[in-house]
């Protein structure tokens, strides 16, 4: 896998009160990933980004919702969603320091 390919697998982390949770509790951080990422290449991302040991990768496939526009339907673009659990002693902040 070159680094190139790495650096833009993840696109954005996923941040709500149910992935704080994940974080807080169970070590784990999400991301919005590309649809055709695998998990071997996310688990390589993260450790490349972040600095950090990865223990596991989950991987959902979220289906865009269909939509109204005024008289017109339309539907929102399908996304990857991964699950990254950390090895124990790692952490990622991903809001940054707060103030």
């Amino acid at each position: 896998m070159n680094q190139e390919r790495l650096m833009k697998i993840l696109l954005s982390p996923r941040v709500s009160e149910k992935t704080m949770g994940l974080n807080s509790n169970l070590n784990q951080a999400t991301f919005r990933v590309l649809p055709d990422a695998t998990k071997l290449e996310i688990k390589s991302a993260v450790e490349l980004l972040f600095n950090v040991k990865v223990d596991a990768v989950r991987v959902a496939n979220v289906k865009g919702k269909v939509k109204r526009f005024g008289r017109r339907l339309g539907k929102r673009s399908d996304w990857k969603k991964a699950y990254v659990s950390l090895q124990s002693g790692f952490s990622i902040d991903i809001l940054g320091p707060q103030q």
